[in-house]
């Protein structure tokens, strides 16, 4: 057995069978010395699970002496990762484990993840009538983020999940309106409650979150402009929670069209004569849509009111958040900037607008064909 060694790496050999194994010392216990193993494929798995073993017991962590069970580390990494998330998105990974990693491998030991287990899981959610493309690939997403902090924990020496390709999603074009359904869409909201907030959406794209969470002192009326920064979300177990925006691309500033500043003027005079007219239940929150009482709307029943104002116009089945996509469409079907669009939507990458709304492309080619033509033709007119 020939032993080769990095300096500062530990011991790290190849046995006979051609697996990489590594050891570091981690003290001494009844005047023995202890040392923890890694094993892998590759040196370099062997010695990046060193590395962080090494790390680990500078830092004070001591490793654990053998293995944990694949649910128990789920648990730990849950409850390391909870104060940074979003609650719903804790939610989300806390009921992605319960629900559809530990029941399938949660029995195992980390040391003995293979990627063959890892990609039966995936193929048993993808025929789960139940689960969407989508939905399995989030599953694997959820494995492979706790499976890397496996890997700098030192607990594993690979992140096995990153081995398996992850379900195709397949893609399905936006539902969008067009300028004259748009304009179907705004007559039937007329007078209604939630029209201010319909208006909103179609003029600026708002996620109905981004909407709901707004408050009163983050719109200037005067100057048409409009502060994101909050999204109301529904989170189990908590009820409605306002939070920070998703990512830092989410929070900016809009400029509201005219239109958009004068339904959101309307609404205020329309929640000053509730607030009247409530007295005492009136609860003051500052939020921009609020029920009779002042509280904030609740998306479950805005949802309702929007699916009841889609067929009073006649439109084809839709969701509120339809009406975000619609708002990009039109846009850069008048020629507005892709970039402008992103910054509009709240997009993290240009990339993502472009990507959704392919559909409006073609159209915006030609125009860039024509308007080729047009400068074209006015150099050969000057040339003759």
């Amino acid at each position: 057995m020939a032993k080769r060694r990095s300096k500062g790496d530990g011991a790290v050999f190849r046995r006979s069978d051609g697996r990489w194994i590594g050891q570091i010392n981690v003290g001494w216990q009844d005047g023995r010395r202890l040392r923890k193993s890694v094993q892998g494929a590759t040196r370099k798995e062997v010695q990046d699970a060193v590395r962080a073993l090494i790390r680990n017991v500078e830092d004070g962590i001591p490793p654990p002496t053998r293995s944990p069970r694949i649910s128990d580390f789920f648990a730990k990494w849950l409850m390391s990762v909870r104060p940074a998330l979003r609650p719903s998105t804790y939610v989300s990974y806390e009921g992605t484990v319960r629900l559809h990693i530990a029941p399938e491998i949660g029995h195992l030991t980390l040391d003995k993840l293979s990627v063959e287990h890892v990609a039966h899981l995936v193929s048993r959610k993808e025929a789960d009538p139940r689960l969407s493309p989508r939905s399995t690939r989030y599953v694997l997403q959820v494995l492979r983020i706790a499976l890397n902090k496996a890997v700098r924990w030192g607990l594993a020496a690979r992140n096995v999940a990153t081995l398996v390709d992850a379900p195709r999603v397949p893609y399905k074009d936006v539902r969008v309106l067009s300028p004259e359904e748009t304009k179907r869409l705004l007559d039937a909201a007329r007078g209604d409650p939630i029209e201010a907030l319909v208006v909103l959406a179609v003029g600026t794209g708002l996620r109905l979150g981004e909407a709901l969470g707004l408050k009163w002192p983050d719109i200037d009326l005067d100057r048409r402009q409009l502060r994101v920064n909050k999204s109301l979300q529904r989170v189990a177990g908590q009820g409605q929670v306002l939070m920070e925006t998703k990512t830092r691309r989410s929070r900016r500033s809009i400029i509201l069209p005219v239109k958009t500043a004068e339904a959101l003027r309307s609404q205020r005079v329309r929640q000053a004569d509730q607030h009247r007219a409530a007295g005492s239940e009136w609860l003051e929150a500052g939020f921009v849509f609020t029920s009779s009482t002042g509280r904030p709307l609740d998306q479950r029943n805005v949802q309702r009111s929007f699916r009841r104002l889609v067929r009073k116009a006649r439109l084809p089945k839709m969701r509120f958040h339809d009406l975000r996509h619609s708002c990009a469409s039109l846009l850069l079907g008048e020629g507005i900037s892709p970039r402008v669009v992103m910054e509009t939507l709240g997009h993290s990458r240009i990339s993502v607008t472009m990507d959704t709304y392919t559909h409006v492309m073609p159209a915006l080619m030609r125009d860039a064909a024509d308007a080729m033509d047009r400068s074209l033709a006015v150099d050969d007119a000057h040339e003759r």
